[in-house]
């Protein structure tokens, strides 16, 4: 029996070079991209920070300093929110871009432009 593999898709011509944009569907994919981007880091820091803050109780018994600057704080306190909450609102912010760039990218068949020429 004849294989009947065809080519692979690595090898198609991308979504782009089949169907040009034009300058007005660029720029309005761009403003797609930007409120997809920002509704994303928006609602991802909103919730690191609510999750955060519900952990902090729980794990300190006493809510998260308001002003870690604060010379009422403590040192250790306000360095150890400073650091947690750094970290949790970047690394949910990044989830939230990547999955809104990985959903731009099936809606449209390619990567927002200010991601397209990134080497990985």
């Amino acid at each position: 029996m004849e294989s009947t593999d065809g080519p692979v898709l690595a090898d198609w011509p991308s979504h782009r070079s089949m169907h040009p944009m034009t300058k007005e569907q660029a720029l309005a994919g761009s403003k797609m991209w930007s409120l997809m981007g920002l509704g994303a880091t928006v609602g991802a820091t909103f919730a690191a920070r609510k999750a955060l803050t519900t952990t902090w109780k729980l794990a300190t018994g006493k809510p998260p300093p308001q002003n870690p600057a604060h010379p009422d704080v403590s040192v250790a306190e306000a360095v150890a929110w400073a650091a947690v909450s750094g970290v949790a609102v970047g690394l949910a912010r990044m989830f939230a871009s990547r999955k809104a760039a990985n959903y731009y990218r099936k809606s449209t068949g390619h990567l927002p432009s200010n991601l397209e020429d990134v080497e990985v």
